[in-house]
């Protein structure tokens, strides 16, 4: 639902409520997430030895350089080497410092520490939108009523393919003036979907015929935390279903996108992450479709400007927990659906 998520007031009733200790938890994990911790620091005694090749003199006086120069000599050093030129200043620098780092890396011995094997072959873009209200009411239970996926290939940095199904909502089966002015999704679409194990199930097909999990490593993209914590999680327990395997684990792009170019929490929606990367929003905001398809742009952009994606959310016994970037990298599994819920 794009940008919308934030304004959602989320209520699970079957899922115990979270104490203020977890809630301070949950936000210095957030806060941690998305603050510049990624800055280029000088390597500490334990590391030294790693960073001991004098390539990394140079690629630290490059980026000094690169910090001293002005967004208009960003952007014509940047169209000399062919590169993007779009994006606010801070994308611009990042951009010409990670260039320059892999290029002086990759003319040392230690080229294989710049392997692809970080990467997932492919990203599936994920965006749900859901029953709402304008103001929401204590208890009200947000129920998927689109599931569109967007397929990333992070070799050729190309959307090869797209998925889309709506869904018939149970519990709020009349949709609200509201979601359908805000989502585009009419009465009549929803009354003529399947429910929603059905196009998971639908879901899980399409991801086999593209080898998922078995030929291909792949992993799952979130704008955010909400679409697997809250409105998977909730509409599983609406259907008396087990949450998927394959969606247990996340890359939640804000915070990515956050760590990456070293931007605050607030500049991680989805609109201004397209403006900094020097892009607009096509399609129709609140289209799940149109939105995961706005995400992976994102997506492709920071991996054309060297960013490993990876990783960084998980669902664990319930709730929602961070991956640390010290985890192995590890792909989502084999697709299955779930089975019922006893």
């Amino acid at each position: 639902m794009g940008d919308q998520k934030e304004n959602i007031n989320y209520q699970d009733e079957n899922q115990p409520k979270h104490n203020v200790q977890e809630k301070r938890d949950t936000a210095a994990q957030d806060k941690q997430c998305c603050t510049p911790d990624e800055k280029e620091k000088p390597p500490s005694a334990s590391n030294k030895s790693e960073f001991s090749d004098p390539v990394y003199k140079e690629i630290a006086l490059a980026n000094g350089h690169i910090n001293r120069m002005s967004k208009i000599e960003l952007s014509a050093k940047l169209a000399e080497l062919k590169l993007e030129t779009r994006g606010v200043k801070d994308v611009l620098k990042k951009r010409l410092k990670s260039y320059y780092k892999k290029q002086k890396l990759m003319q040392t011995v230690q080229t294989e520490s710049i392997s692809n094997d970080t990467y997932y072959e492919y990203i599936c873009v994920v965006d749900f939108e859901a029953t709402c209200e304008e103001s929401n009411p204590p208890g009200y239970l947000h129920e998927i009523i689109e599931f569109p996926v967007v397929l990333v290939n992070t070799h050729t940095l190309e959307i090869e393919d797209s998925f889309q199904e709506y869904v018939k909502p149970e519990v709020n089966s009349q949709l609200s003036d509201f979601c359908v002015q805000l989502t585009g999704i009419t009465q009549e679409t929803v009354d003529k979907a399947d429910t929603f194990p059905n196009v998971l199930q639908k879901v899980v097909d399409w991801l086999k015929e593209k080898e998922l999990g078995t030929k291909h490593k792949y992993a799952v993209l979130t704008d955010g935390s909400w679409d697997m914590s809250k409105f998977l999680n909730i509409q599983c327990h609406i259907s008396h279903i087990r949450y998927p395997q394959f969606a247990k684990k996340w890359i939640n792009i804000r915070k990515a996108y956050g760590n990456f170019y070293k931007v605050p929490r607030t500049q991680t929606k989805l609109t201004t992450m397209l403006g900094n990367l020097g892009m607009k929003y096509d399609g129709r905001p609140h289209c799940g479709l149109d939105d995961s398809r706005n995400i992976a742009r994102i997506a492709m952009r920071m991996l054309q400007d060297g960013c490993v994606l990876r990783v960084n959310e998980r669902m664990h016994a319930g709730q929602l927990m961070s991956v640390s970037s010290k985890a192995p990298v590890e792909g989502a599994p084999p697709p299955h659906c779930p089975h019922s819920r006893n």
